[in-house]
């Protein structure tokens, strides 16, 4: 198993701050942004891990991380030139991914969950793919996750005007290599990107797609409200502290 943390986009939603950092590097309670889902990557024992990022700012995110020898970790980094979309963002790392799976997480996740149960349930199952969902107010914000009375997913859809349930799809997913094969039949959606919802559907469609909940608090920390809620749980629960102790064991 290696991880990908997507850490690309322009993070318009919270301009100005992101004119001159990429929104990844933001601080969250006494840690960066980003080193939010490294930790919870290296605390599944993944430590070989690809970072994609725009072109602007990937010198400050290799400034900031290096080699990741310094935070007990093995880092590949690659460049996503445009916004294309999480799929095609994800379509970068097929080469370092190679013929294994690869745990994904969205750079702005940061939630209280370890990962650690969620990855050993889905390397049980024989691969495919699994998405982490979690119950949130306003699910018409987010991809909904449509259940069948088993809590088996039939469909996902991306923010419906009538969701089909309360379950959004977060943005961690485990998916085996042939991922990368679907990522290259998609094409552009309205917006012009590759949606990482297709990705999802296709394997749902193959029958080899299963989902768990969160039931610890989650946060897409990539608007100004989010980010400051992030930073105040982050604090409450001092989990700031214990990614600071899993990265950084040896603090200047």
């Amino acid at each position: 198993m290696k991880g990908v943390v997507l850490a690309g986009g322009t993070g318009s939603r919270i301009f100005p701050l992101t004119k001159v950092t990429n929104k990844h590097l933001l601080p969250v309670g006494k840690c960066p942004m980003i080193y939010y889902p490294l930790a919870k990557l290296k605390e599944a024992g993944i430590s070989e891990i690809l970072i994609v990022t725009g072109k602007e700012h990937m010198g400050e995110v290799v400034n900031l991380l290096g080699s990741g020898n310094d935070l007990g970790l093995n880092l590949t980094f690659k460049v996503q030139d445009q916004a294309g979309g999480i799929a095609q963002a994800l379509g970068l790392a097929e080469n370092f991914a190679g013929k294994d799976a690869v745990t994904v997480i969205l750079g702005d996740n940061v939630f209280e969950d370890s990962l650690c149960d969620f990855i050993a349930n889905y390397q049980k199952q024989g691969l495919g793919a699994k998405i982490l969902l979690q119950q949130v107010k306003h699910p018409e914000r987010y991809g909904v996750a449509e259940l069948d009375d088993n809590n088996q997913v039939l469909s996902i859809e991306e923010k419906p005007t009538a969701p089909k349930s309360n379950y959004c799809v977060t943005g961690i997913y485990m998916f085996d290599a042939q991922v990368f094969n679907i990522v290259k039949t998609l094409k552009p959606s309205k917006r012009g990107e590759l949606e990482i919802t297709d990705v999802n559907n296709t394997y749902i469609q193959q029958h080899n797609l299963s989902a768990d909940e969160i039931t610890g608090w989650w946060i897409d920390a990539g608007t100004f409200d989010s980010l400051k809620k992030a930073d105040d749980l982050v604090r409450a629960g001092k989990l700031d502290e214990q990614v600071l102790k899993l990265l950084v064991p040896c603090q200047p």
